[in-house]
């Protein structure tokens, strides 16, 4: 059963187990097999530089390219739709390989104004720091960036659901406006997943995934994923990817691959569970307002019914006083873990304070910024996780550490 045959006729659950993986022709093992190897043999005609690697030579150095992290690499095309991957270290290597290799002096980027906070900070001082102009804007606004664009802007890179605020962005009618002044389309589609979207189809040029998140689903492995056409990715990874030396260890790839097998029935509980627990806050009196895409509530559930399949497990609330209530959740939580990061099998809750948030990652140019940000995250929210236990339990323990006393 060849991976040409399972892109196209094969459903979520079966790619997520086969796509990229075949029985080893000399062990006959079933499962894929993890190969620690950094050097391979090779012949003497090798040459000593990747400027003449093919995609289709043999192996040679695992900076290069390794068997176990191809499998992966090839897996995630599947699932996504895209033609190619190219695998990283983090989720932040991938973003960061993306820039450096789409933008040069000169040049201008339009990016979400909230967005994953390492990518803002980098796009705040960093990145302008190479003579490459970047705008920062609520991508959810339309007008915004048209206004934005420019004859030099080569990139737009949105996230959608964005971090932490999971506000949301249209990705086919921005695909048409980065196109319109020949600019490339990135989208971060960490939060949605592919079960949930694929921008590609939408006119994305990219996309981005931590597979730290959904995708590696268990909290043990950090990696980050490219995907898109060969055309663009195949000049990425030679001058870009493989330089830059953010490789993916073949051993965390083994790990996301066992992970993914599971990945499209992972996130079906995990929107089921996230579901139950924004009604359940929703209803609590302690709770000034939820956020989550599968609510009737979300101010862009419109567009999050006709561009995700999946809510995904993502849920942010606000109340009053959240410095206070983050220590008591801190304290008082039992099966919720009190930790950042996210799509872990375990739930995982965090408090994003706005004034420290609004002093290190995020820089507002327009008053209708900040107004947006106060809509969704009023002075702080709390960024929830929800894993795959069971839903009353989850409840429970928000109950019992949410209570008045």
């Amino acid at each position: 059963m060849g991976t040409k045959f399972l892109l196209h006729h094969l459903g979520e659950q079966t790619k997520s187990i086969h796509a990229g993986e075949s029985p080893d022709p000399t062990t006959h093992a079933s499962s894929p097999n993890l190969v620690m190897s950094t050097t391979f043999t090779v012949g003497a005609d090798t040459g000593f530089s990747v400027e003449g690697m093919d995609e289709n030579d043999t192996w040679v150095y695992t900076r290069w390219g390794n068997p176990t992290v191809h499998q992966l690499e090839e897996k995630l095309a599947a699932l996504e739709g895209a033609e190619t991957a190219v695998t990283f270290a983090s989720g932040m290597s991938a973003i960061t390989a993306l820039l450096f290799h789409l933008l040069k002096s000169g040049d201008h980027a339009v990016v979400s104004d909230v967005a994953y906070a390492a990518l803002s900070e980098i796009t705040n001082e960093m990145i302008p720091e190479l003579g490459i102009k970047i705008s920062k804007v609520d991508t959810s606004d339309i007008d915004a960036i048209k206004n934005a664009l420019q004859s030099e802007t080569k990139l737009l890179y949105i996230e959608t659901p964005c971090n932490p605020l999971l506000r949301l962005t249209d990705i086919a009618e921005v695909a048409n406006l980065a196109h319109s002044v020949g600019a490339k389309l990135a989208v971060d589609s960490t939060f949605a997943t592919p079960v949930a979207t694929k921008p590609l189809e939408l006119g994305a040029d990219f996309v981005v995934h931590s597979l730290t998140k959904y995708l590696g689903g268990h909290g043990d492995a950090l990696g980050g994923v490219i995907l898109g056409y060969k055309k663009d990715l195949t000049s990425l990874r030679k001058k870009t990817a493989i330089r830059l030396g953010g490789s993916l260890s073949p051993f965390n790839a083994w790990l996301i691959l066992r992970g993914i097998a599971t990945f499209p029935i992972r996130m079906r509980v995990h929107e089921e569970n996230a579901l139950k627990i924004a009604a359940y806050l929703e209803s609590h009196p302690k709770v000034k307002r939820v956020i989550y895409p599968g609510l009737a509530s979300h101010p862009q559930y419109e567009l999050a019914k006709r561009q995700m399949k999946n809510f995904s497990g993502i849920i942010t609330f606000q109340v009053e006083n959240g410095i206070l209530e983050s220590r008591r959740l801190a304290d008082r939580l039992s099966i919720i873990h009190y930790a950042v990061s996210l799509g872990h099998h375990r739930s995982l809750i965090f408090y994003l304070n706005s004034k420290d948030l609004l002093q290190t990652s995020f820089k507002f140019s327009t008053d209708k910024q900040l107004e947006s940000w106060n809509t969704f995250a009023g002075e702080g929210l709390f960024r929830l996780s929800v894993g795959l236990e069971d839903a009353d339990d989850l409840i429970a323990d928000l109950e019992q550490a949410l209570a008045i006393f």
